[in-house]
């Protein structure tokens, strides 16, 4: 219904889509600007940030097409309409999901994409082998999948704190901006806290380190940067659960 909607006005759909897309492109262009100054970056080159760059904002841009909308679910809770998605014959989850789903977000995939390209035409000296070849679509899904549980777990902590939204996205775009700059920059226990704690390093730092020929900075066992499927599959399962939880808890607006 969304994109039906969204389609009648495609002017404005194209204009807004081109607008997600310039916005991003800032991100990068402050990227820009530092090497403007330095030639590397916590060891790592222009190529080699733009390909971390490109892998996560690639699959952020995936999930937050599929579950950005999950925000909107505090001010459901707090204005009592959620209530309109209980009666009805389909999944709350899908139902938030799709809530004002925003096509206009393919802005940002398709701008996460173009850098990624770049970065992988201008990466010298990588050797591609089969299994490296295999690992960039299974890093970018596992990535998106990921994300998409974040998302989830930030909705259902707004059923518990119902102006929340800020929380969430500090981990969904606050992560999302982590994960473009290479992980020797930042403090060891940062680098854990997104490893073991909230696992989004298995987004792109650590596949693209084994990708890029790079040591992991925590020492950590080779097969670990195979893992995101993995953690993906874990971080879901979790995510479901504490939606469902959630949502029993859920008990409708005040008087």
């Amino acid at each position: 219904m969304w994109i039906r909607s969204t389609m009648t006005y495609r002017a404005s759909f194209v204009m807004t889509t081109f607008g997600n897309f310039a916005a991003t492109v800032l991100d990068f262009v402050a990227i820009l600007l530092m090497f403007s100054q330095v030639h590397t970056l916590g060891g790592f080159s222009l190529p080699e940030v733009a390909f971390l760059y490109g892998t996560s904002s690639t699959a952020f841009g995936l999930a937050d097409l599929l579950m950005g909308s999950m925000d909107r679910l505090g001010r459901r809770v707090r204005d009592g309409t959620l209530d309109t998605l209980l009666v009805r014959p389909a999944p709350v989850l899908a139902q938030v999901a799709a809530d004002r789903f925003a096509l206009r977000r393919l802005g940002r995939i398709s701008q996460g994409s173009f850098v990624l390209v770049w970065a992988l035409a201008h990466l010298d000296g990588l050797e591609w082998t089969p299994l490296k070849l295999l690992l960039m679509p299974v890093m970018l899904l596992s990535g998106a999948g990921i994300f998409s549980a974040v998302f989830v777990l930030g909705g259902a902590f707004q059923f518990l704190a119902s102006d929340a939204s800020e929380v969430q996205n500090s981990f969904t775009y606050g992560g999302n901006t982590l994960l473009q700059y290479p992980p020797t920059i930042f403090a060891k226990d940062l680098v854990r806290g997104v490893t073991f704690v909230v696992p989004l390093a298995f987004v792109n730092w650590l596949p693209a380190l084994r990708i890029l020929g790079r040591d992991d900075p925590l020492g950590l066992p080779g097969w670990v940067d195979f893992a995101g499927p993995l953690v993906a599959v874990a971080c879901c399962a979790a995510a479901g659960l504490a939606w469902r939880a959630g949502l029993r808890s859920y008990r409708s607006t005040g008087s």
